[in-house]
C-alpha cells in the first residue's frame, strides 16, 4: 500500500509586530530631540527653522503616550500594576541621569534656572517640573511633567469609569488652553510651597494606589491635582493645556480605529491648538509663531497617520532598534553634548567638516551609551517591576 507524501509542517513566518509602528515613531521622536540640540550648537546651517525639530519629535511622543497608555490600562483593568510599571520604567534611569548631572556640576555648572533650593529636590520627585512653575537639572525633563500629568489623568478618569467615546477631551483641553491664553500671562499660583504639597499628595497617593487602600478615592484626587497644577501652577498654561489635548488626540485616534469613537474631535482640537499663538499673551518664542507652530503641529499629525497607514508592514529595524533606547536616548543624549560642548567650545563658526566629525562622534558615543542604559539599567527595572506587579491583583477599592 503506497503511503502518503510526507507534508512539510507549515511553520508560521514571524511578522510585523503589533506595536512596532508605534517603536519607530518614539525612535523617530528621539532622534529629532537629539538632531534639534545637536544642529543647535554644532551645525546651524543644518537645522531647521520652517519648523522646531524638536517639539516636532515631543509632540510625535506625545501622540504615541495617548494612543497607547488609556486604551492600555482599560485593557488590563489593573491600576496598581499600572503605576508600579510606570514608576519602574521612568524613575531608575530619571534618578541616574540626574546624578550624573550633580556629579559633573563641578565641571559644567548647573543650569542657572534651576532653583538652589529644596524646594526644587520635591518638584523633581514628582517629575512634573514644569507644572509648578520649576526647572529640571536638564532643560529636556520639561517633557516628563506632562506624561506623569497624563498619568495621573488617565488613571482619574479609569477609576471614574470615564471612557471618553466621542473625542470630548481632547476638545476641552484644547479650548481650556485657548481660553488660558487669552486670560493668562503666567501661573496664578507659585512658590516653592507649590513643589512641597504636590509632592507629599503625589507619594501619599500612590502609597494608597499601590497599597490598595483607598485607591479610587486617591487615584481621583491625584487627577485633580494634576489638572489644577496644569492650569494654574506651570509657567505658561495655555501650552500645558495644548500638550494635553494633543495627547487626549492620540487617544480619540485609537478609539477612532476601533470603531468606538469619531475622529472629527482631533481636527477640531488641532486647529485650536494650532490657532492659539495668535491670540495668547504669552507667546514670545520663535517656534510659537503662528506659521512656525502650526507646520510643526501639522508635520507631527503627519508623521503619525504615515506610521499608522504603514503599521500592517514590516518596520525598518533601526527604527525600531531606537524606539526600543528611545527613553535613554532622550535623556542621556544632553549629557553627553554637554560634555563634548565644554571640550569642544564654540563649533558654530567652525569648519564645515569639523562640525561634521564632532557630530559624527557625538553619535558615535551616544548610540552605544543608550543601549547600554537600556539594557542594564532600563530593562533590569522593568522586569523587577514587571514581578512585583504580579504577586497581587490591583483591584479597585
Amino acid at each position: 500500500m503506497p503511503t502518503a507524501p510526507l507534508k512539510t509542517p507549515h511553520v508560521a513566518q514571524p511578522g510585523p509586530s503589533r506595536l512596532a509602528w508605534l517603536d519607530a515613531l518614539r525612535g523617530i521622536g528621539a532622534l529629532a530631540v537629539v538632531g534639534e540640540h545637536l544642529t543647535t550648537w554644532a551645525m546651524p546651517w543644518l537645522r531647521p527653522t520652517a519648523i522646531n525639530l524638536g517639539i516636532y519629535g515631543v509632540l510625535v511622543f506625545f501622540l504615541v503616550s495617548g494612543y497607547i497608555i488609556p486604551t492600555s490600562l482599560e485593557r488590563h483593568g489593573d491600576l496598581r500594576a499600572f503605576w508600579i510599571g510606570r514608576l519602574f520604567r521612568l524613575y531608575p534611569l530619571y534618578l541616574a541621569v540626574i546624578a550624573l548631572v550633580l556629579a559633573l556640576s563641578w565641571w559644567i555648572p548647573i543650569r542657572p534656572e534651576v532653583a538652589r533650593d529644596p524646594s526644587s529636590v520635591a518638584a523633581h520627585v514628582t517629575m512634573m517640573m514644569d507644572a509648578v512653575g520649576a526647572a529640571g537639572v536638564l532643560n529636556t525633563m520639561w517633557t516628563l511633567s506632562y506624561e506623569m500629568v497624563f498619568y495621573l489623568l488617565a488613571a482619574a478618569l479609569f477609576v471614574a469609569g470615564v471612557r471618553d467615546r466621542r473625542g470630548v477631551l481632547p476638545v476641552v483641553f484644547a479650548v481650556l488652553g485657548s481660553v488660558a491664553g487669552l486670560a493668562l500671562t503666567g501661573a496664578p499660583l507659585t512658590g516653592g510651597w507649590l513643589a512641597w504639597l504636590s509632592a507629599g499628595a503625589f507619594v501619599v497617593g500612590l502609597a494608597c494606589v499601590v497599597s490598595g487602600r483607598g485607591r479610587t478615592a486617591a487615584a481621583g484626587a491625584l487627577g485633580v491635582m494634576a489638572l489644577v497644577l496644569v492650569l494654574l501652577g506651570s509657567r505658561v498654561p495655555w501650552f500645558g493645556a495644548a500638550i494635553l489635548a494633543v495627547m487626549f488626540a492620540g487617544t480619540a485616534i485609537r478609539r477612532w480605529e476601533r470603531g468606538e469613537g469619531p475622529l472629527w474631535p482631533v481636527a477640531v482640537a488641532a486647529s485650536l491648538v494650532a490657532a492659539t499663538p495668535l491670540w495668547a499673551a504669552n507667546a514670545g518664542w520663535w517656534w510659537v509663531r503662528p506659521d512656525v507652530w502650526s507646520l510643526t503641529i501639522l508635520l507631527a499629525a503627519g508623521t503619525f497617520a504615515a506610521a499608522m497607514a504603514w503599521r500592517a508592514r514590516r518596520v525598518p529595524a533601526l527604527l525600531a532598534w531606537l524606539g526600543a533606547i528611545s527613553y535613554s536616548l532622550y535623556l542621556v543624549h544632553l549629557p553627553i553634548l554637554l560634555v563634548i560642548m565644554q571640550v569642544a567650545g564654540e563649533m558654530r563658526w567652525s569648519p564645515p567638516l569639523l562640525q561634521i566629525g564632532v557630530g559624527v562622534l557625538f553619535l558615535a558615543l551616544l548610540l552605544p551609551a543608550s543601549w547600554l542604559s537600556h539594557r542594564f539599567l532600563e530593562r533590569p527595572m522593568q522586569l523587577i517591576g514587571r514581578r512585583l506587579a504580579r504577586r497581587s491583583p490591583g483591584v479597585l477599592a
